[in-house]
């Protein structure tokens, strides 16, 4: 077989990444249009990816979050994305290269992309960042305000995809 010089490989990879960077850069700009949200699952231990050491010790290897009713402050640039999310009613700062995501899906189409690690998405320690102090108005997570709705901000859920694939 030919020795690909030009690295197809990489060029579709990173075209890819575009259209997540795209995606986000969108939902920042002007909200969730319809139905659509966001599964998106990452190395939680890539170079550049930052997490507080609670949700570090929660999610060693990987996390998926769902960008969908309750995120804030999501800002994209080249190279990551950053989003408020609170979990158990703890609102936190992520930071996440668009190397060290694995999958992005949208359930609202069935559309989604899968990521082979990149050649700087490494297993270095993820930069360990204080969590955010908890405002009044997030310091209940959802499932225990049920009787009042939601309010922009309050208890994002993390899960993992397998929880939605065929057994």
């Amino acid at each position: 077989m030919a020795t690909d010089h030009i690295r197809y490989d990489v060029l579709a990879r990173d075209a890819l990444r575009g259209v997540l960077r795209r995606v986000l850069a969108d939902a920042a700009e002007h909200g969730l249009p319809g139905e659509h949200h966001f599964f998106i699952t990452f190395l939680s231990t890539a170079e550049g990816v930052k997490l507080s050491p609670r949700l570090l010790a929660q999610y060693p290897e990987e996390m998926t979050v769902i960008l969908q009713h309750q995120f804030w402050d999501l800002v994209v640039t080249e190279d990551r994305f950053e989003v408020g999310l609170s979990f158990g009613g703890i609102p936190e700062r992520l930071v996440i290269p668009f190397t060290a995501i694995k999958s992005f899906f949208d359930p609202s189409v069935q559309f989604g992309l899968q990521f082979e690690p990149s050649d700087t998405a490494t297993d270095a320690p993820a930069t360990n960042l204080p969590a955010a102090p908890a405002p009044s108005a997030l310091a209940a997570p959802a499932a225990e305000n049920q009787d009042q709705p939601a309010k922009p901000g309050e208890g994002a859920e993390v899960v993992r995809l397998d929880r939605f694939r065929k057994k």
